[in-house]
């Protein structure tokens, strides 16, 4: 039996998507599947924002402070310090997503304790891993 037939049999079988294109070689009767984008390129275009709001948390005394930055600012949170670097939004949905690179010190550190982007709906992707303090975006300002 081939292997094709056999994971028929037992409810299996390969899954090919609206937007797959089934490729076979004319050489040895191989198949190749490629897949192609949902989203066309450059059809969703991100607009750079002036600045973000952020939240954070210490852990320790339960304070949660809301942080409002520019570009290039720095606030303080505790010990660590938080540098916004760029703040970005859908140009079809300002208040749906925001997209924040930040740079994290801790003085106590020697390197920087986080430093890339921050997703607004899902902070835990990429999130900042320090024992005292959590900080995380909430939107950026367009103001």
């Amino acid at each position: 039996m081939k292997p094709l037939v056999l994971l028929a049999f037992f409810g299996f079988a390969p899954i090919a998507f609206a937007q797959d294109t089934v490729i076979t070689s004319p050489i040895d009767g191989s198949t190749t599947i490629l897949t192609q984008p949902d989203v066309a390129a450059n059809s969703v275009r991100a607009i750079q924002a002036p600045g973000a709001s952020l939240r954070g948390l210490d852990k320790v005394s339960g304070e949660v402070i809301d942080l409002n930055l520019s570009i290039g600012e720095t606030a303080t949170l505790g010990r660590i310090e938080v540098t916004l670097g760029e703040c970005r939004y859908p140009e079809d949905n300002p208040t749906g997503e925001a997209y924040a690179w930040l740079e994290i010190e801790d003085p106590l550190r020697t390197s920087r304790v986080f430093e890339g982007w921050m997703v607004a709906s899902s902070p835990a992707l990429n999130a900042l891993d320090h024992a005292r303090y959590d900080v995380w975006v909430i939107r950026c300002t367009t103001a």
